[in-house]
């Protein structure tokens, strides 16, 4: 059986697309919420891949969220048995940290839609070419990361320079969210803490500005996004297909 690790750590940051990917290729997901589990000490021996995934905390709240210290064991555990890892925003910080790079925060933050430039890297890259020269994304974050040594970086934004990077063959940090679908952005938007944030930011623009956005340029991200996602899966591989032998 092959399977796929996803640490999660709010409810309201899941998987989103990407879950139909996974699933249709016919892995099986084991997720580990550390909001419901913070004490969870999974072990990566039994999977083919790892995905971490974003929340509202950062790298340095190590001290009052000490899962993060687990997840950055198991990222570098994970890296050790060259499995690949996918970390999207927050866990694209804790992959870069990992790695020795600095996470810090991003001036200013971002949130809604942005214009990413890939790099001539990424523009090779068998996972990030789909997204093309420019290609329309959803962020939402305060911090940012170094690019961490020996990694190629893949893409950028106007007002975040480091957006994506590849570590060996197939350890992949995405600042920016992918996964996003209409219904998530929305739930995003109407959750008070998210309003808070988008509002404390100070960026010029709202929810409903966001919203407009959103109808313009959600397909057209959704299909990169399935690109882009799906030669991901291509690094962890398929499941070993069942060989049913003839009755007698």
């Amino acid at each position: 059986m092959s399977r796929v690790l996803v640490f999660q750590h709010v409810a309201a940051e899941p998987l989103g697309t990407l879950d139909r990917l996974i699933r249709r290729r016919g892995h099986r997901i084991r997720f580990v919420n550390f909001e419901r589990e913070p004490d969870a000490q999974p072990s990566l021996d039994r999977y083919r891949g790892l995905i971490v995934l974003g929340g509202p905390m950062n790298v340095a709240d190590q001290l009052r969220r000490p899962h993060l210290r687990t997840e950055l064991a198991a990222i570098e555990r994970a890296l050790a048995q060259g499995k690949p890892v996918l970390g999207i925003c927050l866990g694209a910080q804790l992959l870069a940290h990992v790695l020795g790079a600095a996470v810090r925060r991003n001036d200013p933050p971002e949130i809604g839609w942005y214009d990413l430039e890939t790099t001539e890297a990424g523009r090779r890259d068998a996972v990030t070419a789909s997204l093309g020269e420019i290609a329309p994304v959803f962020q939402w974050h305060r911090y940012t990361f170094d690019l961490p040594s020996g990694a190629e970086h893949l893409a950028r934004t106007a007002t975040c320079e480091n957006q994506a990077f590849r570590y060996g063959a197939a350890a992949y940090g995405f600042q920016f969210h992918l996964e996003m679908d209409t219904a998530l952005i929305e739930r995003w938007l109407g959750l008070p803490a998210y309003r808070d944030d988008l509002e404390a930011a100070g960026l010029g623009h709202g929810a409903e500005a966001i919203r407009g956005a959103t109808v313009a340029r959600i397909e057209t991200m959704q299909a990169a996004a399935d690109a882009v996602f799906t030669a991901f899966l291509d690094q962890v591989g398929r499941p070993a297909r069942r060989i049913v032998l003839p009755s007698r």
